[in-house]
């Protein structure tokens, strides 16, 4: 029964492998199941018995992402050299994981008034891993009397995460839109990495 269960695992992961690959390349919208399929030499019925359709799939790959990056933020926990360094931390592995997987996030782009509630819980859970980590930083800064005692850290990390997604650019029309363009990711991280020196030198002594 074990050696059963471990296969289809096995066949659970590349079937993610293969989706993500294509999500990337194409977007949710220009992907199809059969394309999957094909791409595992897979039948299609059988694709449908792992996943019963394309937006199930996509979800499945999306969080499969999240817990990568969330792996991230927990081998870094306790382990920065200062207060800035947590923060950079943070706004550049955001930054890297948006840019590197930008196409696969056209499903947001789509449905952003409209997202299914396992993705935001999703992006709750990242979210929450994200105010923990920057939590846990202003706290170890205060201990080590680096910078001065704050009242409720975990506020102030909200108010930061807060203000670093309601960084937008260009146009007053693109301002309506919650999902950034290509081109503007570079300038929307230029200034956040200056909202970190902002933040930073407020919390100091």
């Amino acid at each position: 029964m074990s050696a059963a269960i471990d296969q289809q695992d096995i066949k659970r992961e590349k079937i993610l492998e293969a989706s993500h690959q294509r999500f990337l390349h194409y977007g949710y919208s220009k992907t199809t199941m059969n394309e999957i399929a094909g791409d595992l030499s897979m039948s299609k019925a059988l694709l449908y018995y792992y996943f019963p359709d394309k937006s199930e799939l996509y979800i499945a790959v999306m969080r499969k992402l999240a817990n990568d990056y969330l792996k991230l933020f927990e081998e870094k926990f306790n382990n920065f050299t200062g207060l800035r360094d947590a923060f950079l931390f943070q706004v550049n592995t955001h930054h890297e994981f948006i840019v590197n997987n930008y196409n696969f996030f056209d499903f947001f782009r789509i449905n952003e008034q409209n997202l299914p509630d396992t993705i935001w819980g999703i992006i709750t859970q990242i979210r929450e891993t994200e105010t923990k980590l920057l939590t846990s930083a202003i706290e170890a800064e205060v201990a080590s009397g680096n910078i001065a005692p704050v009242k409720d850290p975990a506020d102030v990390v909200d108010v930061f995460l807060d203000a670093l997604h309601g960084i937008k650019v260009g146009s007053i029309p693109q301002k309506k839109a919650n999902f950034p363009r290509k081109e503007h990711l570079d300038e929307i991280h230029n200034k956040r990495l200056l909202l970190i020196d902002i933040f930073v030198k407020g919390l100091g002594k």
